[in-house]
């Protein structure tokens, strides 16, 4: 999965806007800069991907405005907050909110790129274990209730022949099952099954 480079910047002072703009796109990133939260939520979509730096004060909506109504309509863009009025009250409820940074101003470009690369690559690792997930999930899915049945039995380490008993089948039933759910699962070993179920939860039989 390619990493995302962009970045967007939503700050009113159009001196320091400019002044990131030329700072972060002669170190390869796409920057799309607005003046406005206003303007930038009648521009990004949910489909949009990198990273979000944003101004806390400015004149209409403010930042932490912003970070809020983007949550309600699922926009998970990471969040590096930058102001010149920074105050306690302002960063711990930015950070209570998710986001991933709070810098003030002034504060030194290679620091706030270090921070934008950071976002960057955990919110890429996020994006890498929702597909394998979801991967799974379709893996799962695709089990019969009696498959995925005694699948948890396995994962919770009951032995073919006890699970034989408690399901009041022969132990070359549980066998074929087994591989089944094996083959079905892509999984080539035990060990790997395990990790399967914990990656994707899937105790629960509503979450299938």
């Amino acid at each position: 999965m390619t990493e995302s480079n962009n970045v967007f910047l939503v700050d009113d002072n159009d001196a320091v806007r400019h002044a990131l703009r030329l700072f972060l796109e002669c170190r390869n990133f796409h920057v799309r800069e607005f003046s406005s939260a206003e303007s930038l939520l009648a521009s990004v979509r949910d489909t949009d991907t990198g990273v979000l730096v944003l101004d806390v004060r400015m004149q209409g909506m403010s930042g932490i405005e912003l970070q809020s109504e983007l949550k309600a309509r699922r926009i998970n863009l990471p969040v590096i907050f930058i102001t010149g009025h920074g105050n306690i009250q302002d960063s711990v409820m930015a950070l209570k909110a998710g986001a991933k940074d709070f810098l003030e101003k002034p504060f030194e470009n290679d620091v706030l790129l270090q921070s934008i690369k950071q976002a960057l690559q955990e919110e890429n690792a996020l994006k890498q274990l929702r597909a394998a997930k979801i991967s799974l999930t379709s893996k799962f899915e695709r089990l019969t209730p009696r498959e995925r049945e005694v699948m948890r039995y396995i994962v919770d380490g009951v032995s073919n022949k006890h699970l034989a008993t408690l399901l009041g089948v022969s132990n070359r039933t549980i066998e074929v099952h087994r591989s089944r759910i094996m083959a079905k699962m892509g999984a080539s070993s035990l060990p790997e099954l395990v990790r399967m179920a914990l990656a994707m939860d899937p105790s629960q039989p509503d979450q299938t």
